[in-house]
């Protein structure tokens, strides 16, 4: 069992979360009955169903932007240098533009910060831990984690970090309204839910490709082209990134509990022993699991914005979308030196979703063409998201 999976597990133990250890969560549907007093009814795209939210965290007002301030807030790190919104932008949509990301202590993260554009839609919620399939649960690993360090709470310091939001009246005033129904609104419990009432809020669902499916806009001749290779059978995009949320981790107030799947894919980046072999620490589900098989898997992630998302691949390794196009078409990637020198496209793990494609050089520019429709810059301008603190 990995780092994350023992630290996520005991601290869902000590805050009495939901939805720890890979269970289903009981959820309820925004549209099916009046929302609660102060209650929160997402504004959704025609083609969006209805997502999940947990029966022990409604989605209020009070706590969406008690959930905002937080996010923003370098107050809640243990050395008071870092932030959520230090790794997830929202101009970037919610990435943060670097290869792996840097923690408050200055620690690397091995892993590329993924966007939290329609989060809430992600059936697991990091690039390989099944485990962690509820917001709630997932956002103590940034916050507590030790390996690597992210905000850098712990047992030494939680305590003067929570005594830094006490002493700010605003935020007495915004647990208050938020946890109405607490004693004491503080704790950690309550800062997970709120900032995962936060994330649940950021929907991505007005770019160019989504005005042209409702039939509110058209594509140019070099787009469509792209679509129709995306789409269809010679480039076969659709495999990975064919739902509404174009990825194929999907769940939502709908799905059935126990039929979620969560697909993970070897898509043949590195081979560094002839065997197969990822470098560590990003070994995909091996990580965790410790089955050959499982290594190099990661998980397909959103194509939502994705021409603002760069670099590309759990390690970041990738720098731009014609190159991304240039390994998928090549069927893997052949590193030819260094420490991480091996041929990707002969991994014996590699998904059998991953071959040469034969794309001209028009079909990449055209499969290009088509990615930056999915960009959605009401999203990535939402006052509604924006840093609180940044007008004071």
């Amino acid at each position: 069992m990995s780092w994350c999976h023992r630290l996520a597990g005991l601290l869902c133990v000590a805050v009495g979360l939901a939805a720890c250890g890979g269970g289903e969560t009981t959820v309820t549907d925004p549209t099916s009955s009046a929302p609660p007093p102060g209650g929160v009814v997402l504004e959704l795209p025609a083609h969006f169903p209805p997502p999940r939210t947990p029966d022990d965290n409604p989605l209020t007002a009070a706590k969406v932007e008690l959930g905002r301030f937080l996010f923003y807030d370098k107050r809640l790190s243990g050395n008071g240098r870092q932030s959520c919104a230090s790794c997830h932008r929202p101009e970037l949509a919610f990435s943060d533009g670097r290869p792996t990301s840097i923690g408050s202590t200055g620690e690397p993260h091995p892993r590329n910060a993924q966007s939290l554009a329609n989060v809430t839609y992600n059936a697991t919620l990091t690039w390989a831990n099944p485990a962690l399939v509820s917001l709630e649960a997932q956002l103590l690993v940034p916050l507590f984690g030790t390996n690597p360090v992210e905000m850098g709470l712990n047992e030494a310091n939680q305590a003067e970090v929570m005594q830094r939001l006490r002493d700010d009246p605003v935020y007495v005033a915004r647990f208050a309204a938020a946890f109405a129904q607490d004693a004491d609104p503080f704790g950690w419990g309550n800062v997970g839910k709120a900032i995962s009432s936060f994330q649940r809020t950021l929907i991505s669902g007005r770019s160019r490709f989504d005005q042209y499916r409702q039939g509110q806009a058209a594509l140019n001749d070099a787009e469509e082209r792209g679509r129709v290779l995306f789409f269809g059978e010679k480039a076969e995009c659709f495999h990975c990134h064919g739902s509404f949320n174009l990825n194929d981790q999907i769940v939502h107030a709908g799905s059935r509990p126990g039929f979620v799947e969560t697909p993970f894919h070897n898509t043949g980046l590195y081979n560094i022993d002839g065997k197969g072999g990822f470098p560590a620490p990003n070994r995909g589900l091996f990580e965790s699991s410790f089955q050959p098989a499982d290594m190099g898997r990661f998980r397909a992630p959103s194509l939502r914005n994705v021409g603002v998302t760069a670099p590309y691949m759990h390690d970041g390794s990738i720098g731009t979308l014609p190159e991304v196009l240039d390994f998928y078409a090549a069927g893997g990637r052949h590193v030819s030196s260094g420490p991480l020198a091996g041929d990707g496209r002969a991994n014996p793990f590699k998904s059998g979703l991953v071959a040469l494609i034969r794309l001209s050089e028009q079909d990449k520019a055209d499969l290009v063409a088509f990615l930056q429709t999915l960009t959605d810059a009401d999203f990535l301008n939402d006052p509604k998201h924006a840093d609180p603190f940044a007008a004071k």
